[in-house]
């Protein structure tokens, strides 16, 4: 019969267990053993010990407070020692006396009696108190009566006597109780304590027999697998071992010389697979068997091989010409594509020309607005954003508009919008940024022809448009979409804007609202697009956002506005960090 390596295992396990299954019984019998002796020790000894103890203790008080009666001629009334001994007697009394009856019932017989026998000794002597001392001593004048001290003396030593005997009764019954408590928690001791010398000596033998079997699995098993495992490692890096394994009766054995076998059959296939590869095709290989599938495999494969060299030549030599004449195809296109950036470029470069041609220059504006700053940063080469200044009577205009779109199509209606407020004020007596815009949307829509379906609300503007008499101080504004903010005396004031755009609209169509505010001189006003509150940066990659914006302009604005421009730049720059740019940039402050 053949010991396989299922029966060494399950032989070294199966001891084991048994070892283990004879610890967990006798452990199991020892505790339950143990917790019934800890209950009986809890549940009966020791409040049997406690609860005679509070008896005695209650005696002593009695005879303590009948002593101090017999002996103590006050009134009662105000002597503490004679309402203690009445409730002793009366109540307390009573009472422990059911607790140790209730306590007594898994007392043995003998220890039933005594306690019965000493619960009769302290009625006699209370009664002795009660009709003999307490009942005759109730006054002060009663100590004056020679015949009642008389008998409360008689009776007072008789319980005495009692006492001292029925002590000596109770303490014999404690000190039995108190014994059996002992001897109890001793025998749960040596209950323990064979417990752990059977737990060391059990232990002990498990190591040494996991020790054995540790060594003969290692000896049997471990070592040939970790040989069979070294080989077959080795194999799967390509490398044939050149040790073998030596045959033994087991699966690892039939493992090994199969091992063996399979390793000789890959010598032989190597030497065919090199000679092979090196292009001999006339290489012999004879198979294993006929069942031998890679030796027949290997066989074809070198067939296939001598066919595929002949077929490969011919592929390569026509691939080497496609791929040149592709490769002077794709140098064609990439010369066309430069040629046609150069080209876009240029273009939109000159469209940048002339978007700068229009924008009015610093001097203009200075002249205009002597105190004032313009942070203008196109998203692209041109902007979709653009600012207007121009002067009609007595008003200064001047405007921040932000067109649908940034890049080259923003640009194209920044020239529309720019064309339209230049011919507004040229060629019409409106001089209301209310009218003024009405008129412009009028013209944008006509321009563009955003009034057709296909086209409605989709190309427009957003804009603040304010005139300003420096005369009067009054600033007259209207806004589509963009609001107002004015600083004074270090508050931020927001002035609203129609929510509607300059372009067409799904809806009623709605005028601008024309506003009026008086100014003060140190005033700050401030118009801008959208782009600055939206840009992406900081730590976590988010808006900029318009609170953030507003507390930035009141932290500017006791700055010149001079430096403003540059303070916002900065600001602006510290928040983007890596981020990119993503939208058209335009601010304009002026300060009365």
């Amino acid at each position: 019969m053949k010991f396989t390596i299922g029966k060494k295992i399950g032989a070294g396990f199966a001891v084991l267990i048994i070892l283990t299954s004879i610890a967990f019984v006798l452990t199991n019998i020892t505790l339950n053993d143990s917790k019934g002796k800890t209950d009986t020790v809890v549940g009966q000894l020791a409040p049997s010990v406690a609860e005679l103890k509070e008896l005695n203790l209650l005696i002593q008080r009695s005879g303590t407070d009948i002593t101090q009666w017999m002996f103590n001629s006050s009134t009662s009334s105000d002597i503490a020692f004679r309402e203690d001994l009445s409730k002793i007697i009366e109540t307390k009394y009573p009472k422990q006396k059911e607790v140790l009856q209730e306590i007594s019932k898994d007392w043995s017989e003998d220890e039933k009696k005594r306690l019965k026998g000493i619960f009769l000794r302290i009625e006699s002597i209370f009664r002795l108190y009660k009709t003999d001392i307490m009942s005759q001593l109730l006054q002060s004048d009663d100590y004056q009566d020679a015949l009642k001290t008389s008998v409360a003396r008689i009776s007072y030593e008789d319980s005495q006597v009692s006492l001292n005997s029925l002590y000596k009764e109770l303490n014999s019954l404690i000190d039995v109780k108190q014994n059996a408590a002992e001897s109890v928690k001793n025998e749960m001791f040596e209950s323990f304590n064979f417990l752990q010398h059977f737990v060391q000596l059990l232990g002990l033998t498990l190591v040494i027999g996991g020790i054995f079997i540790a060594l003969f699995t290692t000896q049997s098993i471990t070592r040939p697998i970790s040989k069979l495992k070294k080989m077959l490692l080795s194999m799967g890096r390509g490398v044939l071992p050149k040790e073998r394994i030596r045959a033994s009766g087991d699966e690892i054995g039939e493992m090994g010389s199969a091992l063996n076998e399979l390793i000789q059959s890959m010598h032989q296939t190597t030497e065919f697979a090199q000679e092979t590869g090196s292009g001999n095709f006339d290489a012999v290989y004879k198979p294993l068997s006929e069942e031998d599938t890679l030796g027949y495999s290997l066989i074809k494969m070198r067939d296939n091989l001598a066919e595929n060299e002949r077929s490969l030549e011919k592929k390569v030599q026509e691939r080497t010409e496609e791929v040149v004449r592709q490769k002077e195809e794709i140098e064609h296109k990439n010369s066309e594509l430069e040629i046609l950036y150069k080209q876009v470029t240029d273009s939109i470069l000159y469209a940048k020309r002339i978007q700068e041609a229009i924008l009015p220059p610093e001097n203009i504006i200075k002249s205009l607005v002597p105190k004032s700053f313009v942070l203008f940063k196109p998203k692209d080469i041109v902007s979709g954003d653009f600012y207007w200044f121009d002067k009609k009577g007595k008003n200064i205009y001047f405007s921040a508009v932000d067109c649908t779109g940034h890049g080259v199509p923003g640009a194209f209606m920044s020239l529309v919008g720019h064309n339209i407020l230049k011919d507004i004020v040229i060629n019409t007596k409106l001089d209301k940024p209310g009218e003024m815009l009405n008129r412009m949307r009028d013209d944008v829509v006509k321009t563009l022809h955003a009034d057709t379906d296909e086209n409605r609300a989709k190309d427009g503007m957003d804009m603040t448009l304010c005139s300003i008499n420096y005369d009067t101080l009054e600033l007259q504004y209207a806004a589509a979409y963009n609001p107002l903010y004015i600083i004074r005396n270090g508050e931020l004031k927001e002035y609203p804007a129609n929510k509607f755009p300059i372009g067409a609209f799904i809806g009623e169509k709605k005028s601008f609202d024309n506003h009026s505010i008086q100014l003060e001189k140190g005033d700050i006003i401030y118009v801008f697009s959208d782009g600055y509150a939206d840009q992406f940066g900081g730590e976590k990659g988010k808006k900029f956002m318009v609170g953030n914006f507003r507390k930035l302009l009141l932290k500017i604005s006791a700055s010149p506005i001079e430096e403003q421009k540059h303070l916002l730049d900065e600001a602006m720059k510290q928040w983007q960090g890596s981020h990119e740019q993503v939208d058209d940039v335009l601010i304009i402050g002026v300060q009365v």
